[in-house]
C-alpha cells in the first residue's frame, strides 16, 4: 500500500510541478509590448509627448540605436517645448489613438555664425541621459511631461526608436503549484523509502514455518571466495543509509532548481492595498503654475552653481562666476577677486550646496523663474533666478540667517507666488523694504520706518551702528580738525525678489548699499591712505585732495507680514562685503 501512496504523491507532483512551469513558460504571455517610432527628416531633436508614453499603462522604457552618442532628457512638456523655440524639431504625439509625428519649424532661429545650443546639462531637465550607440532607460513619466531625444544637438536626431511598456501580465499559482509540487515529491520519497524499508524487514526468518536445516560450523581457516563474500557483505543498516543518502540529494537539488526561477509575480498578492495616512493638505489655486523647479532638480542645480563657483574662486576669474552669479552676488565677487591678496581682506566663503534643509520655488511657468534655497552648511540663504530656458539658474543673493524665526512655507511640490514689488497687501511693498530699511541704517531709532522693522532680532543692525560709531571715533582722534568722516545707505540697483508664505507674508530679498565719505575740511588738506591697502587698490591712488568714497553692499533677506497682521518686518539673514571705492568728486 505504500508504493501506491507513493506513486500517487510522484504522479501529483510531477502534475504541479509541470502546471506551474509551464505557467513560467509556454503558458506565459508576452510580458512587455513595444511600439517603434519611425521619424523622417533632418531635425535635431524629437519630442515625444506625454500621451504618447503614457497610451499604455504601467512605466515606460525607451530604446534608440544609433551610431555615436545618443542624449535624452525629460521634463515638463511647456518646458521642452519652450527651449526647443528656436530649434527644428520633430513632435510625436497621439492622434485619435495612434501615434503620428509632426515637423515643426524653428521660431528666431540663432543668427548664422553663433554657437548652437547645446541640450547637455541644462537647468530645465529634470534628468538627463547620455550614451553611445545604444541608449536604453527605464522611465515612469506622468502626462504633463515629455521626453527629448537627440544626437549633439546639430546633427539630425535618431531615425528610429522604441518604447515599450509591461503587460501586467503574471503567473500568479506558478509559485504555489511548484512549492506543492515539491511537498509531494518529498512526500513520495519519504513513503517509497518507507515502503522499501519494510518490504525488506518481511522477509526475516518467521517463527513458523519449515524446519531449517541443520547448520554446520564455519572452517574459519578455509580461504577463498566464501570468506570473501561473508566478510564482504555490508549490513542492511548501511544499505539502507546509502539509499537514503542517494535519493535525498536529487529531491533537494529539484526543489533548489525550481524555486529559483521563482520571482514576485509567480506568487499570488494576498496582501490589501494600504490605507494612505492622513496628511496635512495644501490648498492650490486653480490658476497657480507648477513649481520652477522640482527638489531634486533644485539641488542638482546647487551642486552645479557651487561647483562653477568653486572653479571661478580658485581662478580668481570674473568671467566664470558670471555663469552662475548675477546682480549684487556676482559684483561682490567680482571686487572680492581684485582683494584676494590684499592685506586686511577676507575673502568671501565659497557657495555651499548641500545639505539642502529648504527649497522654496516659484509657481510659475514663465521666465524668470526664481527659487530660495537654504542649506544646512553656514545657515546660508540664497535667491537662485533664470532669466530664460536657455540660460543656467544663477545666484542673484546671499546670505546667512541669523533668525529663527518659524515661516509658514509652501511644500517644494506647491511652489510659492510671486509677490508684485508694489503689492498693497504686505505691511510695506517689496520695492519699498530696502529704501525703509537703509533709512533705519542711516537714522536710527529716529527713522520714521524704524517701528515697522523688528530690532530686537536684528543683529546687523547693531553690527553697522557699532562700527559706525567705532570707525567715527578713530576718525575723529587724528582727522577731525582737517576732514570730515560721513554715513548714508540707500536701496541698491537690484529688484526685489519676493515669494509669499502660506500666511499671507513673503521673503523679501533686497539690496542696500552703504557708504561712507571722507572729505578734507580746506583746499590744503589731502587724505592719504596709507593705512587702507584696500582702499588704494580699488581707487589706484595713494591720496586725494577730494577725498574718498567707499561702498559696501549688504545683501538682505527679510519676512513681510500682510497687512493685516500685528508682526513686524524680520530681518531672516544677511551678507556685507565691500563692493567699491572711488575718489570723491
Amino acid at each position: 500500500m505504500r508504493f501506491v501512496w507513493a506513486v500517487t504523491a510522484f504522479v501529483l507532483a510531477a502534475v504541479m510541478i509541470g502546471a506551474g512551469i509551464a505557467q513560467r513558460t509556454v503558458l506565459q504571455g508576452p510580458r512587455t509590448e513595444s511600439e517603434t517610432i519611425s521619424v523622417t527628416g533632418d531635425a535635431p531633436y524629437i519630442l515625444i509627448d506625454g500621451s504618447v508614453l503614457n497610451s499604455h499603462s504601467g512605466s515606460q522604457t525607451l530604446r534608440v540605436q544609433e551610431a555615436g552618442t545618443i542624449f535624452a532628457s525629460y521634463g515638463r512638456t511647456a518646458d521642452l517645448k519652450a527651449w526647443l523655440t528656436p530649434s527644428s524639431y520633430t513632435h510625436v504625439t497621439l492622434d485619435g489613438g495612434a501615434t503620428t509625428t509632426t515637423a515643426v519649424a524653428a521660431k528666431n532661429p540663432p543668427a548664422a555664425g553663433s554657437a548652437p545650443i547645446t541640450p547637455v546639462g541644462s537647468d530645465l531637465w529634470l534628468d538627463e541621459f547620455q550614451q553611445d550607440d545604444v541608449l536604453i532607460t527605464p522611465l515612469q513619466l506622468p502626462a504633463d511631461m515629455s521626453l527629448l531625444v537627440a544626437t549633439d544637438g546639430v546633427k539630425p536626431a535618431p531615425s528610429s526608436l522604441t518604447l515599450s511598456w509591461p503587460t501586467g501580465a503574471t503567473t500568479p499559482w506558478a509559485g504555489p503549484l511548484i512549492v506543492l509540487g515539491s511537498i509531494f515529491l518529498l512526500v513520495g520519497i519519504i513513503v517509497y523509502v518507507l515502503g522499501v524499508r519494510h518490504a525488506r524487514r518481511s522477509r526475516g526468518p518467521r517463527r513458523k514455518g519449515l524446519p531449517m536445516p541443520v547448520t554446520e560450523p564455519i572452517d574459519v581457516a578455509v580461504t577463498g571466495a566464501d570468506k570473501g563474500v561473508i566478510s564482504a557483505t555490508p549490513s542492511r543498516r548501511q544499505l539502507t543509509r546509502g539509499k537514503r543518502a542517494l535519493l535525498a540529494a536529487p529531491a533537494v537539488g529539484v526543489a533548489a532548481l525550481l524555486f529559483t526561477g521563482c520571482t514576485a509575480d509567480a506568487w499570488p498578492q494576498l496582501a490589501g492595498t494600504p490605507t494612505p495616512t492622513a496628511s496635512e493638505s495644501v490648498v492650490v489655486p486653480q490658476d497657480q503654475g507648477q513649481p520652477a523647479v522640482t527638489q531634486q532638480q533644485g539641488e542638482r542645480i546647487l551642486t552645479r552653481i557651487s561647483e562653477q563657483v568653486a572653479k571661478a574662486d580658485a581662478a580668481k576669474d570674473p568671467a566664470a562666476a558670471a555663469l552662475r552669479l548675477t546682480g549684487s552676488a556676482l559684483a561682490a565677487r567680482e571686487t572680492d577677486y581684485k582683494l584676494r591678496d590684499v592685506a586686511g581682506h577676507t575673502a568671501l566663503s565659497a557657495v555651499p550646496d548641500k545639505p539642502v534643509k529648504i527649497i522654496l520655488p516659484e509657481a510659475y511657468g514663465g521666465w524668470p523663474r526664481t527659487f530660495f534655497a537654504v542649506i544646512e552648511t553656514g545657515d546660508v540663504i540664497l535667491s537662485v533666478t533664470q532669466e530664460d530656458p536657455w540660460s543656467p539658474y544663477k545666484v542673484s543673493r546671499e546670505a546667512e540667517l541669523v533668525s529663527q524665526a518659524s515661516l509658514n512655507l509652501a511644500p517644494s511640490y506647491v511652489g510659492a507666488i510671486s509677490i508684485d514689488p508694489d503689492s498693497p497687501f504686505l505691511a510695506l511693498a517689496p520695492n519699498k523694504v530696502a529704501a525703509a530699511y537703509a533709512d533705519i541704517l542711516t537714522n536710527g531709532d529716529s527713522s520714521a520706518f524704524a517701528a515697522q522693522f523688528d530690532s530686537t532680532n536684528d543683529p546687523f543692525r547693531k553690527l553697522v551702528a557699532d562700527n559706525r560709531a567705532t570707525r567715527l571715533q578713530a576718525f575723529n582722534q587724528t582727522g577731525a580738525q582737517t576732514g570730515t568722516l560721513t554715513y548714508a545707505a540707500s536701496a541698491g540697483p537690484d529688484e526685489p525678489v519676493s515669494l509669499a508664505t502660506l500666511d499671507s507674508g513673503a521673503i523679501v530679498a533686497v539690496t542696500v548699499h552703504e557708504s561712507d565719505t571722507v572729505k578734507p575740511t580746506n583746499t590744503d588738506t589731502v587724505i592719504k591712505l596709507d593705512n587702507n591697502a584696500i582702499v588704494q587698490t580699488l581707487t589706484g591712488v595713494n591720496q586725494s585732495s577730494t577725498g574718498f568714497t567707499t561702498t559696501f553692499v549688504d545683501q538682505l533677506f527679510f519676512f513681510v507680514p500682510s497687512q493685516s497682521s500685528s508682526k513686524r518686518i524680520q530681518l531672516l539673514g544677511y551678507s556685507t562685503s565691500i563692493l567699491d571705492a572711488k575718489v570723491a568728486p
